[in-house]
C-alpha cells in the first residue's frame, strides 16, 4: 500500500522512525519539516488508517478510494484535497489512458494516492530531494511539483497526438486510395477521452495560481501560474484537435463519394463500349431469313470492324471526358 515514506528537515532525506503518529508530531515540533506519504491503490480500511493519524476528511477519503473523480481543490478544517488526472499515451494501439493522483496536502504533511497507470511519482520525489530551496517551501512544493509533472504529460501526449493526426491527414489527402474513416475516428475518441482529463484540470490550477489556498507558499505562486498557462494551452490544443479531427474526416468522407462516382462512371463507360457490339451481335444472331446484308460475302468482317470502330469511337470519347 504505501510505496514510500519519508520525513524532510532542512533541506534533507530523514526516514519515518516508529508510527505515523509519532513521525507527524516530530515533523509539527521541528517546524520546517513536513513528512510525504505516497500510496497506489489502496484499499478502503488501509487508507482509513492514514486518514485517522493524520485528520483527513470523510468525504475526502472515500473520493480518493473510488477514484475516478473530476480534478478539483477543496479546502476542509485541516487539510487542503486535491484531485488531478493523469495521462499515458500508447503509441502503438494509440490509446489514451487516464490515471487518478489524489493528494490530502496539510501543515506538516502530504498524502499522495495514485491510481491507475500513469506517471509514477518516483521520479517527483528525486526531483524534490535535489532541490533544498523547493524543499523549504514545505508540503506545497511536492504539491507543485506533481502538477508540473502531470501537466508535462499532458504536454507530450498532445504532442503525440498531433503527430498522429498529421499523419492520417497527409494519408486522406495522398493520392493512395485508402479508407482512413476508422483511425480518424479511433483518434477522435481518444481525443474525447484526452479532453475529459485536460479540461477540468485547468480550474484547479487556475486555483492554486492565484493563491487563494492558504496552505500553498507564496514563493510558489509564478510557478502555479506557469503550469496554470500551459495547462490552458494543452486545453485549447486539444479542442483544436477534435474540430480538426472533424474536418479531416468529412475531407475523407467527401473523397470516398468522389471515388465513387469515379468508379460509377468508370463502370457505366466500360458498360456503353461492350452495349455496341452486344447490340450487333444480338440483331444478327435472330437468325430471321430476310435480314439486311445477311448473305452478303463481306458481311461477318464488316460487322467486326463496325463493332470495334464504334467501340474505339466511344472509348476515345469518353477518354477525352475524364469518365475513364
Amino acid at each position: 500500500m504505501i510505496v514510500d515514506c519519508a520525513r524532510y528537515h532542512g533541506g534533507a532525506r530523514e526516514p519515518v522512525e516508529g508510527d505515523l503518529h509519532d513521525a507527524l508530531l516530530v515533523a509539527r515540533s521541528s517546524g520546517d519539516s513536513f513528512i510525504w506519504i505516497g500510496l497506489y491503490e489502496p484499499l478502503a480500511d488501509e487508507l482509513e488508517k492514514v486518514a485517522k493519524e493524520f485528520d483527513l476528511h470523510p468525504l475526502a477519503i472515500e473520493d480518493a478510494v473510488k477514484a475516478h473523480q473530476r480534478p478539483k481543490v477543496e479546502q476542509f478544517d485541516d487539510s487542503t484535497f486535491v484531485v488531478l488526472k493523469t495521462v499515458r499515451y500508447d503509441e502503438a494501439s494509440q490509446q489514451i489512458d487516464l490515471g487518478d493522483v489524489m493528494l490530502f496536502l496539510g501543515d506538516s504533511f502530504i498524502v499522495s494516492v495514485r491510481h491507475g497507470q500513469g506517471r509514477a511519482l518516483a521520479g517527483v520525489r528525486k526531483r524534490l530531494e535535489q532541490d533544498a530551496r523547493l524543499l523549504a517551501c514545505g508540503p506545497s512544493a511536492v504539491l507543485y511539483l506533481i502538477c508540473d509533472a502531470i501537466v508535462d504529460d499532458y504536454s507530450d501526449v498532445s504532442l503525440a497526438v498531433e503527430a498522429d493526426i498529421d499523419e492520417v491527414e497527409e494519408r486522406v489527402f495522398s493520392p493512395e486510395r485508402t479508407n482512413e474513416a476508422a483511425r480518424i475516428y479511433n483518434l477522435k475518441r481518444e481525443v474525447i477521452e484526452f479532453r475529459r482529463g485536460v479540461r477540468p484540470l485547468v480550474e484547479p490550477m487556475t486555483t492554486l495560481a492565484k493563491g487563494l489556498n492558504p496552505r500553498v507558499d507564496e514563493h510558489l505562486q509564478p510557478f502555479f501560474r506557469d503550469v496554470a498557462d500551459h495547462a490552458t494551452r494543452v486545453s485549447e490544443q486539444v479542442d483544436g484537435f477534435d474540430d480538426l479531427l472533424t474536418s479531416v474526416l468529412n475531407a475523407n468522407l467527401a473523397q470516398v463519394s468522389v471515388q465513387q462516382n469515379s468508379d460509377m462512371r468508370r463502370i457505366s463507360a466500360w458498360v456503353a463500349i461492350v452495349a455496341v457490339p452486344t447490340m450487333i451481335a444480338g440483331i444478327y444472331g435472330m437468325n430471321f431469313d430476310d435480314m439486311p446484308e445477311l448473305r452478303y460475302r463481306y458481311g461477318y468482317p464488316l460487322a467486326l470492324a463496325v463493332m470495334a470502330g464504334a467501340c474505339l469511337t466511344l472509348y476515345r470519347l469518353f477518354k477525352r471526358s475524364g469518365w475513364l
